[in-house]
């Protein structure tokens, strides 16, 4: 289950951090600074910054000026802030990562830009397809990068996984089948239930369709079969899950059927076992065999690639923690080629992100275009599925 991988991630990342000592930090290192002080923080960007030669936790900010003071204490960041604006208007800050309510990614990235910050914003990108476009076109504008935390593209797994799909070792794909599902369910009361936060499973949960289009270098769906939801009992314009049936045009040219997934409430076995073992996952059919990814959100934990070859029924199972198609080529900040083994997905990403601030080519990529594909992929599940595209929080000020 997501939750249960999110929080052994954070102990992950604990153990790595006092295993390994913290580099010198070189002399152009980026100063980096936090918007919201949200649980996150802790393994998406702290200890990932702690363990690059090229990142300081300069400053973290937060609305409540105790709550980032104690972070400051904490984790040894140099200021504490009491507002994001005034995070913003340190020019010591180079970078920015934003880790609010989904529906202040916007207005905050859009913030952060014009203070001439580069942005590495959390997932999803914004609260809609309009939105990323505004954003895209304002970095573009300002000279400056703006990334959408999609981690789990960053790790070696996933580019070996992908390289698989793209042999054609196994003919065509013919249908994929992805899910995330929380079990136990998400708190009574969290934001992820918030309408007016972007709120609702497609949106928090968008790893599933993530998986998808990645597998299929697919844009957005070209068709929407059928969309069907299970609405919160507190507010019907969130779903807490959402079941969907879409076409998208595979990376041969034919049409593949893909049936996406996601539940913030996932019943428990026999109504009380929670389903902890049930990870983000992905399973692609192609004419000659099954390949299923498990636990594809956060490989660094522990994963696999199972190829079911249906002429044989045989399974092969193959793993990928360092080196792989894209990074066993690249020298990382360690001065090594490929990487470090132990590495979570978020390091992988802040080790391409530093990359592309510092002006070189990182090893991967997620384009901007792709952030609005994945946005524009969103808004249609939900208009397919009579609801409302989520708005922003200060959509009235546009």
């Amino acid at each position: 289950m997501a939750l249960v991988a999110q929080a052994v991630t954070f102990v992950h990342q604990y153990i790595y951090s006092w295993l390994h000592t913290t580099p010198t930090k070189t002399p152009d290192a980026l100063k980096l600074g936090i918007l919201s002080t949200a649980q996150i923080n802790a393994a998406s960007i702290i200890h990932p910054s702690r363990s690059h030669p090229s990142v300081i936790l300069y400053a973290i900010a937060s609305r409540d000026i105790c709550k980032a003071q104690k972070v400051q204490k904490q984790h040894h960041f140099t200021k504490a802030y009491g507002s994001y604006q005034e995070l913003l208007d340190d020019s010591e800050v180079d970078v920015v990562y934003i880790s609010t309510p989904n529906g202040l990614h916007y207005e905050w990235a859009c913030k952060a830009l014009k203070a001439g910050k580069h942005v590495l914003c959390e997932k999803p990108f914004v609260s809609n397809a309009e939105q990323a476009k505004k954003l895209v076109e304002l970095a573009k504008e300002k000279g400056l990068i703006v990334e959408e935390a999609s981690h789990w593209q960053f790790h070696p797994a996933a580019h070996t996984w992908r390289q698989i799909l793209d042999s054609n070792q196994y003919g065509k794909i013919l249908r994929t089948d992805a899910s995330m599902a929380a079990s136990p369910a998400i708190p009574a009361g969290d934001i992820r239930w918030d309408f007016n936060l972007g709120g609702g499973s497609a949106m928090d949960m968008t790893y599933p369709l993530s998986f998808t289009r990645y597998a299929l270098h697919a844009k957005s769906p070209e068709t929407i079969t059928s969309v069907s939801v299970r609405a919160s009992r507190t507010d019907p314009r969130v779903d807490e899950a959402m079941f969907a049936h879409l076409d998208f045009e595979g990376p041969q040219g034919n049409r593949v059927h893909s049936r996406i997934y996601t539940d913030m409430a996932r019943d428990r076995l026999v109504g009380l076992v929670p389903r902890v073992w049930e990870l983000p996952s992905i399973e692609v059919e192609t004419e000659n065999a099954i390949i299923y990814f498990y636990n594809a959100l956060m490989p660094h934990l522990y994963h696999y690639i199972a190829i079911l070859d249906k002429t044989t029924g045989e399974t092969r199972y193959v793993k990928q923690y360092e080196g792989g198609p894209f990074w066993g080529s690249t020298v990382t900040s360690t001065g090594d080629k490929g990487g470090d083994q132990y590495w979570s997905t978020y390091r992988w990403q802040l080790e391409a992100f530093v990359s592309a601030v510092q002006g070189k080519t990182p090893a991967f990529w997620v384009s901007n275009q792709d952030s609005i594909w994945q946005m524009e992929s969103v808004d249609a599940m939900y208009q397919a599925a009579g609801l409302p595209v989520r708005p922003s929080m200060d959509e009235s000020k546009e």
